[in-house]
């Protein structure tokens, strides 16, 4: 499934009624049903008292559809038009013609108080928000943001459903400022919107559902567009790498785990027992010497490759003990535990230099910082290179605050896959995949559970698992990222999400697996 922004809505609308010829007061009428139909699956509607708030655009447009409809079923339904009447145009007006010359009931706000809004938001069971929709940039301004206030402050306890998008949240961004509705669900058309995943959106959308209002989704190819892809459970088990019946430890492929220091000895543990636990046939992991002893008793399943250290981190001679060994493996994990320390710029760029073979190489945790001002070498590797940074360590890679990588997380994963040529997965909250050849895949999935120290350990380790067994470093991400997501979300019912800890998401992920 696609997800959209404002702009390739419009367009696909707009090729769909002057293109394909389907008037967009058809659309509209399509749009409302769909609401309806997905609201009596959900709701108890014969009991209960709906108000629509309808604003002047074509959201507007649909909120008048879905109120006809309701009471043509039967249903307690009311519209409170927040705009001026003289502000609808175009389809919205011609159903809201049709709505006033049924004389269904039609309340304008400005021949109200906002004490009587009040009054009929207390009664009511389920409010439908259709008053703004994807055109929102900026503050709302009154008298709709003090609707949405009262709806939110009121609404607590009782369903409210938003039509394409809260009103309020930024469709392209998912920013909010000022006022936003805060759904218990969302019916959005066509395509889920990209503020669904981006910034404060997830906070307002509750559960969403993308339905079909007769814009066919192959539009999407018609008009040259790549947007953005949410992946979903099938496309994740899909990408997951098959194991042959007949299959054996050099079969399922040898993952190099390269980390840890004086002070960070369990994550390249964790990273280890991911990839054997996630299939693996053998992972060998390689540590500061004096880390060796407890790394082995914590780990004893893998195979082990003590290096040389100065000061708790590798010296500049583990790089040439490693070199003549890597040819041995299908898959070179580095930067779990590994800190940072002194000369390890220099440390890494040369590691990276003298690896001859193009062998697949996931970057990760500190070993993406002490590469940050040498990203043309990665354009230069022979392999493919994984960067799996969160936005802390993305901001240290693009020389920028958080709040600018967060601001703009689909573009920025875009820009930067395509200009180093990696496969990027930006952690956080909606995880980003970007390919070098633009493709973007958006990860629904995932929460606080997944906020501690060793989880991002924890999926280093199952994307090289996934690569060392023969799937493409674009599906490993896929399947990995979701599988974990996946872990996370259900060891938290089990657990709590204060409780998840990184051999539990390793426990969990084990389980999906099973579940493929």
């Amino acid at each position: 499934m696609y997800i959209a922004g404002q702009k390739e809505m419009q367009e696909m609308d707009r090729y769909t009624m002057e293109t394909l010829g389907l008037p967009g007061i058809v659309l509209m009428e399509n749009a409302g049903a769909k609401v309806v139909e997905e609201m009596a699956a959900h709701y108890p509607l014969e009991r209960s008292r709906v108000l629509v708030l309808a604003g002047g655009g074509n959201n507007g447009g649909d909120g008048f559809v879905i109120a006809r409809r309701l009471i043509d079923m039967g249903v307690d339904a009311a519209v409170w038009l927040l705009a001026d009447e003289t502000r609808i145009k175009g389809d919205a007006k011609t159903h809201f013609n049709v709505y006033r010359n049924r004389k269904l009931p039609l309340y304008h706000l400005k021949d109200h108080t906002f004490a009587e809004l009040e009054v009929e938001i207390r009664r009511a069971d389920i409010i439908v928000d259709a008053i703004l929709g994807t055109g929102v940039h900026g503050p709302v301004r009154d008298p709709y943001a003090q609707a949405i206030a009262l709806v939110n402050a009121l609404a607590e306890d009782k369903p409210v459903i938003s039509v394409d998008i809260p009103s309020g949240v930024d469709n392209e961004t998912g920013k909010v400022e000022g006022e936003a509705v805060k759904a218990s669900r969302t019916i959005t058309f066509v395509f889920p919107k990209k503020g669904f995943f981006l910034n404060e959106g997830p906070q307002y959308i509750g559960e969403w559902k993308a339905v079909d209002i007769s814009v066919p989704p192959g539009i999407v190819k018609e008009l040259g567009f790549q947007l953005p892809i949410l992946m979903t459970e099938s496309l994740a088990k899909s990408s997951i790498p098959k194991r042959p019946s007949l299959g054996h430890k050099g079969t399922f492929g040898h993952v190099l785990v390269i980390g840890g220091s004086k002070h960070f000895v369990g994550a390249p543990v964790f990273t280890a027992k991911a990839a054997l636990n996630l299939g693996a046939g053998l992972v060998t992991l390689a540590v500061p010497e004096t880390m060796y002893p407890i790394a082995a008793s914590l780990n004893p399943e893998s195979l082990f490759f003590p290096l040389p250290e100065k000061d708790g981190h590798f010296a500049e001679e583990a790089i040439a003990a490693l070199k003549p060994e890597l040819s041995k493996f299908d898959c070179v994990a580095i930067g779990p535990g590994m800190g940072r320390f002194p000369n390890g710029e220099r440390w890494m760029t040369s590691f990276i230099k003298d690896i001859k073979e193009d062998i697949p190489l996931v970057v990760d945790a500190d070993a993406l910082y002490l590469l940050r001002n040498d990203l043309d070498l990665v354009n230069e590797y022979s392999g493919p290179v994984i960067f799996t940074p969160h936005p802390g360590e993305m901001a240290h890679l693009l020389n920028k605050t958080v709040k600018e990588i967060e601001t703009d997380r689909i573009g920025t994963a875009t820009e930067f896959a395509r200009n180093y040529n990696v496969f990027l997965l930006l952690k956080g909250h909606r995880s980003v995949i970007a390919a070098p050849d633009g493709s973007v895949y958006v990860n629904p999935l995932g929460h606080d559970a997944l906020g501690k120290g060793g989880s991002g350990d924890v999926l280093t380790g199952m994307i090289a698992s996934f690569i060392a067994q023969g799937a493409s470093p674009l599906d490993a991400l896929i399947s990995a990222s979701f599988l974990h997501a996946k872990a996370g979300e259900e060891q938290a019912k089990v657990l709590s999400h204060y409780g998840v800890l990184p051999m539990d998401l390793i426990d969990g992920a084990k389980r999906q697996l099973i579940e493929t």
